[in-house]
């Protein structure tokens, strides 16, 4: 079965409705469907929260958790190990060691990353990716 990370501009793109919310929903749908796997780290969750509460407030973030809360995505934890790997990979790469915590994700679980942030273009071909636009 195939696997995809979302990492948090995925998942905001989808929750605002920008163009790019299309291809969330078909992959939503495919999971929805039990023929692919969509992940997100716990951390990438997080980010998503933080922008919309420090964006649009308390009420609309929660409103945003009451929304994601029942969509086939997975979420995984943020272990001592994950830290790590997260860690050589923001090294590695330069990136944000948020953003490396999707990437390492991605890496851990052979899957494809889905992301509209530009940053990700520094893990050149060690992380397939769908690149969302807007």
């Amino acid at each position: 079965m195939k696997t995809y990370v979302l990492d948090a501009s995925a998942l905001l793109g989808f929750l605002q409705g920008k163009a790019s919310a299309g291809k969330v929903v078909e992959l939503l749908k495919e999971a929805v469907q039990g023929r692919v796997d969509i992940l997100m780290s716990a951390v990438n969750f997080g980010e998503m929260y933080g922008v919309i509460l420090r964006e649009r407030g308390a009420d609309a973030a929660q409103t945003a958790l009451s929304a994601v809360r029942p969509l086939p995505i997975r979420l995984v934890e943020a272990t001592p190990e994950r830290c790590l790997r997260a860690a050589e990979i923001k090294t590695k790469y330069r990136l944000y060691y948020v953003d490396s915590f999707a990437a390492a994700l991605a890496i851990e679980n052979k899957a494809t990353l889905v992301t509209s942030d530009s940053d990700f273009r520094k893990l050149g071909h060690a992380v397939a990716v769908v690149w969302l636009k807007g």
